[in-house]
């Protein structure tokens, strides 16, 4: 019943994530900006919509929406919410979200460079290299907390973590990885200062141009997963 509930909140802030951000930039550009539930909207529009596909494409750039969504909401599972447990968490679950991850991401790149285009294929190849970049810093936070809990699963490692008593040099180890991760997320959600998702120039897109090609029901859960 924990694991459902945590899912439940997972969720509710991967839906009021976009909706904060909107309103943000809006305030701080001097903007009234739009409502805060209109991604949601907009995902309703989508979803209304047909699908169109090109005809170099294969049966890859098909695929490749459900598996982005598909991985992204399987990730979800394994992170724990607080004191509550994750619906799923066993040893070495860890490994398997960092790769889970991972493979969506190489969904997503394989179906850009299936439409055939050059430019969505640029698109992939910066997707490629900022994977590169965070994967092994990822699997280093991972591996440090596995080594400082003892255990391979988020469950456990938030547990023992929360009861135990740091020493000032574990304080300081556990400071060193929050920045890390905190560096992760600026480069997974920023990717300053190359995409930029509010323009269609070719130097500032990453996201953006690999999904050009999908509209519909396709673009709906590639929007859905990048919640």
């Amino acid at each position: 019943m924990m694991g459902i509930v945590t899912i439940l909140l997972a969720v509710a802030v991967s839906l009021s994530v976009p909706g904060v951000i909107n309103r943000t930039r809006a305030r701080l550009a001097g903007r009234k900006g739009m409502r805060f539930t209109q991604h949601i909207l907009n995902m309703r529009a989508m979803m209304r919509k047909g699908v169109v596909t090109g005809h170099t494409s294969t049966l890859i750039f098909r695929v490749a929406p459900s598996v982005y969504l598909a991985t992204a909401f399987t990730a979800l599972l394994f992170i724990p919410v607080g004191s509550l447990d994750p619906l799923l968490h066993f040893r070495g679950d860890v490994v398997v979200f960092c790769y889970t991850l991972a493979l969506g991401r190489l969904a997503l790149i394989l179906a850009a460079l299936d439409t055939g285009s050059s430019f969505e294929g640029m698109g992939a190849s910066r997707e490629a290299l900022y994977g590169a970049m965070i994967e092994p810093a990822l699997f280093i936070v991972a591996g440090t907390l596995a080594m400082i809990s003892g255990y391979t699963s988020f469950s456990d490692m938030f547990h023992v973590a929360a009861g135990q008593q740091h020493t000032p040099e574990m304080t300081i180890v556990l400071l060193l990885l929050a920045y890390v991760i905190t560096r992760i997320l600026v480069v997974e959600s920023g990717r300053i200062p190359v995409d930029d998702p509010r323009t269609h120039l070719e130097l500032t897109m990453i996201h953006e141009v690999m999904i050009l090609d999908y509209s519909g029901l396709d673009l709906a859960m590639i929007t859905a997963a990048s919640w």
